[in-house]
């Protein structure tokens, strides 16, 4: 096995959304990952809320699963950077996501004044920055951060050092982006990068191109998206965070089954990509 193929595996909140967040972290170590994504805040105003943030016994039985299981914190979700956003109200989450081990929080950009999105993302990592946590961009095309080079604008703008970009293969591809477009950029702004697959035709309409990325992607090397190319774009050894929500399959296979699936597959992927090394 080549170097690039012994990367840490992170199993995505999005992936078992289903689940509690202690229950993913027993998921994640029953399938064989050394990490997991922990959804804090809710993406939309119809999640599941847990009460997770604070001194909460939801997030003193996660941090009990995590000491267990020998599981770590890759990063936790999900920040907005809104027109309307106080950044100091994310402090509590960050705190909560710093205790609980992470060392990435992800972030979205949802406000279409560029200057006032890399402005409040310097603010927010600035508060990040103690706790020993690196906010990253992760551009997708309905927002307002839509592709990486828009949000490397934003990343280089804000002047911080502890950020960077997340890549997610299905919304780099929807968003028309090139692998000579990532490599191009600098090297210590990917701390990690996640991983999925999708149909090789791009949605044409909102509410498809939404519907697949939240609810319907792909098992990693069974869809058309170019995995190997992205993956070689990026730093060697990246942890890869498997995201790969999929609904249909969720209703006759449980998350355990599910997650080491997608674990096998990834694990094929990089070998297949790294065959030659």
């Amino acid at each position: 096995m080549s170097r690039q193929n012994q990367r840490a595996l992170s199993l995505s909140a999005l992936t078992v959304l289903e689940l509690t967040p202690p229950q993913m972290v027993e998921c994640a170590a029953e399938a064989g990952y050394d990490f997991v994504g922990l959804r804090l805040l809710p993406a939309t105003d119809h999640e599941v809320r847990h009460e997770i943030v604070g001194d909460t016994p939801l997030k003193r039985e996660t941090l009990a699963r995590l000491k267990d299981t020998g599981v770590r914190v890759l990063d936790a979700e999900i920040l907005r950077l809104k027109p309307d956003t106080d950044i100091a109200a994310y402090q509590p989450m960050l705190e909560t996501a710093a205790e609980l081990g992470a060392r990435y929080v992800l972030v979205a950009g949802n406000d279409p004044d560029e200057a006032r999105t890399a402005e409040r993302l310097a603010q927010l990592c600035e508060l990040a920055a103690p706790l020993g946590l690196t906010p990253s961009l992760e551009p997708m095309p309905w927002t307002d951060a839509k592709d990486i080079t828009q949000a490397a604008r934003i990343v280089k703008a804000s002047g911080a050092m502890n950020t960077g970009l997340i890549i997610d293969p299905i919304h780099f591809d929807r968003a028309g982006s090139l692998t000579d477009e990532l490599r191009a950029l600098p090297r210590e702004y990917f701390g990690y990068v996640q991983f999925c697959d999708a149909p090789a035709e791009r949605p044409s309409d909102l509410q498809t191109l939404l519907y697949q990325a939240r609810c319907e992607r792909m098992i990693p090397g069974e869809g058309g998206l170019d995995l190997a190319g992205i993956l070689r774009a990026l730093p060697d050894g990246l942890p890869i965070s498997i995201e790969a929500p999929m609904e249909g399959w969720a209703r006759t296979a449980n998350a355990v089954q599910r997650a080491r699936r997608l674990r096998e597959a990834t694990l094929a992927v990089l070998d297949k990509t790294y065959a030659l090394n």
